[in-house]
């Protein structure tokens, strides 16, 4: 089984490294996403994290020359989230994708309303790094 998918990007004018080193810094999150409150460090892939949904945990790919930020949300039900999450090179500056799966639960309502919400995310981490 395969579930519906869609993939938001933005495009931001820095360097793909600089980006990459801080969307991939876990205590830079509350920063750029609006749901994480504050993160704590658990182990060296494997962050907790106060959100609007409770107590998360979020591991993450370790540190890459790819561009690679995907990482697992373990919610407060015990629910696994993959969320895959790249940073590439876009002429001098780069391009963040992010893809969002809905899952058998969400209705397409609440699918889109993710989608709006990544966005929101992804403007204000363009936001952060265009200063």
């Amino acid at each position: 089984m395969t579930f519906q998918t869609t993939t938001i990007s933005i495009s931001i004018n820095n360097s793909r490294e600089k980006v990459y080193q801080f969307a991939s810094n876990p205590e830079n999150f509350p920063k750029w996403l609006a749901f994480v409150k504050s993160v704590s460090k658990k182990s060296d892939a494997i962050w907790t994290a106060e959100s609007d949904l409770g107590k998360i945990e979020i591991e993450l790919t370790p540190k890459n020359e790819f561009g690679i930020i995907d990482h697992t949300v373990t919610l407060p039900d015990g629910a696994k989230v993959h969320n895959p999450l790249r940073v590439i090179e876009n002429g001098k500056g780069s391009e963040v994708t992010f893809t969002l799966f809905k899952l058998p639960a969400k209705t397409d309502e609440e699918f889109n309303a993710d989608s709006d919400l990544v966005k929101e995310d992804l403007q204000t981490l363009k936001n952060l790094l265009e200063e």
